[in-house]
């Protein structure tokens, strides 16, 4: 689907600036002053050949399902508030899921996984989502895809995730000042908020935190007007805003189909969240 076009929530223009290179990435995502600018690039990025390639032959292609439906066909923007408490980070958009709907967590089982569980918590105004023009609205919560073309068996390559990194480096940037808890669903998730975070100069603890369902760990962000760069602190041992780092099992068909992650068990982490949210 081409920017501009009509496309619901659709945040790109057919003059939004398109990235090509690795470079271009990092350009515009350092350049961006607001969370709208970096939904638009990132929305009609063309950096990873591979990515392209398959996203836009799985648009093309269709699932029987759904042939008779448009499919979005492009890299997914992220969801939710611009100043969130809690960051939900995932790994890459399903090929017929979000590269379908044009919207993170949508039209596929991982989406009725995980926004049910949000909307019990309080989190979400609606427990499905169907399409991007459903009305969904998450409240407090922001939902971030580290990776955000769908790849190939749900498997992005380094390069892949490095070259869409500062994208994630540029939403954690602009997002950030009043955030409580990272959710990370999966290791590749808790992987990348914890790359995130170092990158923004957070203090992390050392050694890394290992990934465990429910596992939690504290990461500090910088303190407004402190030392270090802009926007505070850096450095270990100093001062600094505790952000919470939550872990979750992926909401995977993998993973809830097979038990490793029930409902219940979602339930808890994402009502671990809420009370980790600072009043």
């Amino acid at each position: 689907m081409s920017p501009g076009t009509g496309w619901p929530l659709d945040p790109s223009a057919q003059g939004t600036p398109v990235a090509r290179t690795p470079a271009d990435v990092r350009r515009l995502a350092d350049g961006a002053a607001g969370l709208a600018q970096v939904q638009a690039a990132s929305a009609v990025c063309r950096a990873c050949p591979r990515l392209v390639e398959h996203r836009e032959a799985t648009a093309r292609a269709k699932r029987r399902a759904h042939a008779h439906e448009p499919y979005w066909g492009r890299p997914v923007p992220s969801l939710g508030v611009e100043d969130p408490r809690v960051l939900v980070v995932g790994l890459a958009p399903a090929a017929h899921g979000g590269n379908r709907t044009g919207r993170v967590f949508t039209g596929d089982s991982s989406g009725d996984w995980i926004v049910a569980a949000l909307h019990r918590a309080g989190l979400a105004d609606r427990a499905t989502s169907v399409h991007a023009a459903d009305g969904l609205a998450l409240h407090r919560t922001r939902i971030v895809a580290p990776v955000r073309c769908a790849p190939p068996d749900n498997r992005p390559s380094t390069t892949e995730r490095d070259t869409c990194a500062p994208w994630l480096d540029a939403e954690l940037r602009l997002c950030a000042a009043r955030l409580d808890v990272v959710l990370a669903l999966g290791a590749f998730a808790h992987a990348s908020a914890l790359a995130a975070a170092r990158r923004a100069g957070w203090d992390v603890p050392r050694p890394a935190p290992r990934f465990g369902h429910g596992a939690e760990a504290v990461l500090r962000a910088p303190s407004p007007g402190g030392p270090g760069g802009p926007g505070g602190h850096g450095g270990h041992g100093g001062p600094g805003r505790p952000v919470v780092l939550l872990d979750s099992y992926h909401v995977s068909r993998q993973n809830t189909a097979t038990g490793r992650l029930t409902r219940d068990m979602l339930d808890a982490v994402v009502a671990r969240a809420v009370a980790l949210v600072r009043p």
